[in-house]
């Protein structure tokens, strides 16, 4: 039997099929303008699990990302120009890193490495951040980290998103479950050598990660598919709306850029793209409309929700691109199933 029809349908379904494949490769290019905090693909080959992302303070468009687990107490400073990296940080006395989901920088400058994650969700009785100076200058180097101990009050939870406020330097954690998580709050200060209890203080969806705005008044989380920003003050989550989120292999990480005006979004696998997304109004602090995927392109798509009207031209085409492929992929089922019938 024939796998493809042949003759003038064939013919036409190969000429969508070329088509489709014209726009999928559209989707997935790369800037190299040479400028920072555009898209880049993470080129370091040690980095095959790239689970965090953190957009550095102290050295414009430079991130900070680690692997997934197994892999120790690694940090890796990713500079966003080149894809290339520019210093490999060893954690030292932080013992046997297990899973390791999440990084994020403090308002001390300090960074914070989230080794959350507990697959079997609940094994682990406690969990654990490392903390460190975000180095000075790039290069390799061994650093001594704090490590905490970190407990929830309402039992053992698998997680991939921690969170440092910008402001208050106070810790969250979103946990990750399907059906919905929860939003942990962190104790004011962190003690070393003692259980931090983190308490849930809100309700969350399904999320692989999550980072606050530069100014701490905006929180965005991400799950697989889609990715929403909340309005955040005194400690918990206000009115959300969703962002445009890219199509990626494997969804697990976002930052906001240093200045606030957009969104990065990252995913694991060899060589994986990170995707800069567009906050219309982000570099203010002011209100936000429903983020754009930037001209640099990469998007390849929009996973979030389309039921919000905010933002005219926010991931219109990422959205066009999407609906091109699914339609495109109907029209050439169909094809296919009058040929062979």
């Amino acid at each position: 039997m024939r796998l493809y029809p042949t003759g003038p349908a064939g013919t036409r379904a190969a000429a969508l099929v070329a088509a489709l494949l014209l726009l999928a490769g559209a989707g997935s290019a790369v800037a190299d303008d040479g400028r920072p905090d555009r898209d880049f693909t993470i080129e370091d080959p040690r980095v095959t699990e790239s689970s965090g992302l953190a957009a550095s303070r102290a050295h414009p468009g430079v991130y900070w990302t680690h692997n997934d687990s197994d892999d120790g107490p690694y940090v890796f400073a990713v500079d966003s120009r080149t894809g290339k990296t520019l210093a490999t940080i060893t954690m030292r006395g932080v013992g046997e890193p297990r899973d390791v989901e999440a990084i994020s920088i403090g308002p001390d400058g300090d960074i914070y490495v989230g080794d959350i994650g507990d697959n079997l969700d609940g094994t682990w009785s406690h969990v654990w951040i490392y903390r460190f100076p975000e180095p000075k200058q790039l290069r390799d180097a061994t650093v001594d980290a704090v490590q905490y101990d970190v407990k929830y009050a309402d039992g053992a939870r698998n997680a991939e998103a921690l969170m440092v406020h910008p402001k208050t330097g106070r810790v969250y954690i979103a946990s990750k479950n399907e059906d919905g998580g929860g939003l942990y709050e962190g104790p004011a200060k962190l003690t070393a050598g003692a259980v931090n209890t983190f308490r849930r203080v809100d309700e969350v969806p399904w999320v692989t990660d999550g980072a606050f705005s530069p100014d701490g008044k905006r929180l965005v989380l991400r799950s697989y598919f889609s990715a929403r920003e909340y309005a955040f003050e005194n400690g918990r989550l206000g009115e959300d709306r969703s962002v445009a989120a890219p199509f990626q292999r494997q969804a697990e990480s976002v930052t906001y850029t240093a200045d606030g005006s957009a969104l990065m979004f990252g995913s694991e696998g060899a060589r994986s793209d990170v995707v800069r997304v567009e906050v219309a109004g982000g570099g203010s602090g002011g209100d936000q409309d429903r983020g754009k995927p930037s001209g640099s392109g990469g998007a390849g798509g929009e996973a979030g929700d389309q039921g919000d009207g905010g933002g005219e031209d926010g991931g219109k085409g990422g959205a066009g691109l999407g609906a091109a492929i699914v339609v495109g992929a109907g029209l050439l089922w169909f094809a296919l199933r009058r040929k062979r019938g």
